[in-house]
């Protein structure tokens, strides 16, 4: 039976995804607005985080989100003892094109979208992404996100790396849940609905008028 590969992701409103949990976790870019989630933290998040990382389940990661990772959750302790313990015994699949050491216990390197396929295909807990922003173009493209959660907190960034980047598919979700948390984060769950619709028989028909026209011209010499 395939595994299951689920993605999760704290987001800003307009989309940030880059360095939620620290000052100084991912500066990349000029990057200055790091750990802005737990500015605004919303303990209705916490719900849907037990549920995700409840049970078994293996980690799927792009490299710098490792890094990030590897840093602090072998040396959590207190309230995170429990996560680091988790994360400790998960193993850790890490795509990367890199050779540099995965230094942290049951890491394993994956080398392509390919190998990520193969892995899901095969025996084990479902696959957590968390974070990696790198990762969802691809394994979009390919077919292979099985579940995407977003957390969208009530809070523009500006600038910041995006969860939906270049080489992002065109396609359809299916919505499979929500709700909106006391302070208004925005939880959502999503399925692959499949490719994107086309315009609609039904849907009005544009009018082409004088200015319409010129509007179009304009829009093919580039001058609009």
């Amino acid at each position: 039976m395939a595994r299951h590969i689920v993605a999760s992701a704290f987001l800003s409103l307009d989309g940030v995804m880059q360095a939620p949990g620290g000052p100084t976790e991912d500066p990349t870019g000029g990057f200055d607005q790091g750990g802005w989630v737990f500015s605004v933290w919303d303990e209705g998040v916490e719900a849907t985080l037990g549920t995700l990382f409840a049970g078994d389940y293996d980690l799927l990661l792009g490299r710098r989100t490792y890094d990030i990772f590897a840093a602090y959750w072998p040396y959590a302790e207190g309230d995170n003892a429990p996560m680091r313990d988790a994360f400790n015994a998960a193993n850790k699949y890490v795509l990367t094109r890199g050779d540099r050491p995965l230094d942290w216990e049951n890491s394993h390197r994956v080398s392509s979208v390919e190998d990520v396929a193969a892995l899901k295909a095969g025996d084990g807990p479902k696959m957590i992404i968390q974070g990696s922003s790198t990762l969802y173009p691809a394994l979009l493209a390919a077919g292979l996100i099985d579940e995407l959660i977003t957390m969208t907190y009530p809070v523009i960034i500006g600038a910041g790396k995006r969860i939906f980047g270049e080489g992002t598919p065109v396609a359809a979700l299916t919505m499979t849940d929500h709700r909106v948390t006391a302070k208004g984060t925005v939880i959502a769950s999503y399925a692959p609905g499949g490719a994107l619709p086309p315009y609609p028989s039904e849907a009005p028909i544009p009018i082409i008028s004088e200015r319409e026209l010129a509007r179009q011209a304009r829009i093919e010499a580039g001058s609009w």
